[in-house]
């Protein structure tokens, strides 16, 4: 799977009147539900027709790719992912029941070529079948990526669905899928008469033009006319579509693109893999599409990002910072706040949750700078906390000098530490399972990917950063000081 993914985002709701401000219909939201898009749709349905499914990609830094990570995790999908310049493009629908009532975009206009890995590389180098999903921000213009998929045409499937603004396909895939809007604009053609015949055209003009073996043109509830063969003049076929009811055709192509290629790599016929393909597009809209799929949910009334970090649930009745400590198998004081219903309300939000741990054995200012870089990495920063137990089996039995509440509450006494969480085992990875955090953050003496953590955030979509470490600032320097003095 090579393409370019959105963040998708379903506001669905009811709407029974409209505002006084404007003739609009007033939507009371019932729930708010993000999803992978463009390419991150198509390797998400393939994953859970049972697929093993890489999904190479640009994903930003921003919290809207945070989300998308999550989510492709979640799936099952393997991210090999470049760097973008560009922000997460997402597409915010508000629905009434099932029908759409607008969409907004933002971030989805073109962006420049991302970088390309060599695990992206090695990724199309083995598939077996691979899907393009072109959306014009960039992936399918990278150099590398396309000499990639040139050398592989000519032994695996590949189908590309093409965009107005993206990159010609490369020459001899097995099929391009354009609609029949893109096809007359990529053609230069326009058309006010019978559908299938102007498909046809756009088609046959289009095959040559791109040099493929086969132009698929989707014309809605009319199906599908597929031109292949060297004479393609006359070789035109026409692939009749159920009849289905549609509100919302979102996600039709990808799922017949996804379909399209795992037919042909089962060395069935071009005529045959799309006509299963076009069915099978029809009984996804039929079962409610791309927004009947599960995603990841927030509630209505969550509050906003900027917020999160002054969540009630942090502030006592005297408006003074509770303390917000527990322990990571839950056992915590009654009344005392959770630093896991913390990272749930943030994350709910659309806010980015960060995370780091250590002993924190008298504190100082190393610590200090690390925990407030950390913090400007999202919208709530949680400690995790070595009990005394673990602390001494870890540093010898004369460890800790700070008893665990002590530590607890002078990490808490920082502006930047928004909850603690005390785990008892020699490894946090067991309390990072609990609340799952976006971000896992240690200092600039350790690499991001040799960390112990980096593996186990991966699976849930996070991942690990350093920031900034500053030297001659330790807990046991400062020990040795104290003992000095003393």
């Amino acid at each position: 799977m090579v393409g370019d993914v959105l963040l998708d985002v379903d506001i669905n709701g009811r709407s029974t009147r409209l505002s006084p401000d404007a003739p609009v219909p007033v939507v009371d939201v019932d729930e708010v539900r993000r999803r992978a898009g463009g390419a991150g749709l198509v390797a998400t349905l393939l994953a859970q027709d049972g697929h093993d499914v890489g999904l190479v990609t640009a994903l930003s830094d921003d919290a809207g790719a945070l989300h998308l990570r999550r989510i492709l995790a979640g799936s099952g999908v393997t991210v090999l992912a470049g760097r973008p310049l560009a922000p997460t493009p997402t597409k915010t629908r508000v629905r009434n029941g099932q029908r759409p009532v607008v969409r907004y975009d933002q971030g989805c206009a073109p962006a420049p070529v991302p970088d390309c890995t060599a695990k992206m590389l090695a990724a199309i180098a083995s598939a077996e079948a691979i899907v393009v999903a072109d959306y014009g921000r960039g992936i399918t213009a990278n150099r590398e990526i396309r000499a990639a998929l040139a050398e592989v045409a000519s032994r695996v499937p590949i189908v590309w669905d093409p965009h107005p603004s993206g990159s010609q396909p490369v020459a001899g895939v097995a099929v391009v899928t354009p609609n029949l809007s893109e096809a007359l604009a990529s053609a230069g053609m326009t058309s006010d008469g019978p559908v299938r015949p102007a498909s046809a055209a756009a088609a046959r003009h289009l095959k040559d033009l791109w040099s493929s073996n086969a132009v698929l043109v989707t014309v809605a509830e009319d199906g599908a006319v597929l031109v292949q063969g060297k004479d393609s003049a006359r070789d035109a076929v026409t692939i009749p579509a159920p009849k289905t009811t549609v509100d919302d055709p979102c996600g039709a192509g990808d799922r017949l693109a996804g379909s399209l290629a795992i037919y042909l790599a089962e060395r069935r016929s071009l005529v045959e893999a799309a006509a299963l393909a076009v069915a099978e597009a029809s009984g996804f809209l039929a079962a409610g599409g791309a927004a009947a799929l599960a995603g990841e949910a927030a509630p209505p009334a969550a509050p906003s990002a900027q917020a999160a970090s002054t969540l009630p649930l942090l502030w006592g009745p005297s408006g003074q910072r509770a303390g917000n400590s527990h322990r990571s198998d839950g056992q915590h004081g009654a009344g005392v706040p959770d630093g896991v219903a913390l990272a749930s309300a943030v994350r709910a939000a659309g806010g980015t949750v960060v995370a780091t741990g250590g002993c924190f054995d008298l504190l100082h200012a190393g610590h200090a700078r690390t925990l407030a870089a950390a913090r400007k990495l999202g919208d709530c920063l949680i400690v995790c906390l070595n009990t005394d137990a673990s602390v001494r089996r870890l540093k010898g039995p004369r460890r800790p000098i700070v008893s665990e509440e002590d530590r607890a509450e002078l990490l808490l006494a920082l502006e930047c530490v928004d909850a603690v969480i005390l785990f008892d085992e020699d490894t946090p990875e067991a309390c990072l399972s609990r609340f799952q955090p976006d971000l896992w953050v240690k200092g600039g003496d350790y690499n991001a990917d040799e960390l112990p953590e980096s593996r186990l955030l991966a699976s849930w979509g996070g991942r690990c950063l350093t920031v900034p470490y500053h030297p001659a600032r330790s807990t046991s320097g400062l020990a040795e000081a104290l003992a000095r003095v003393g």
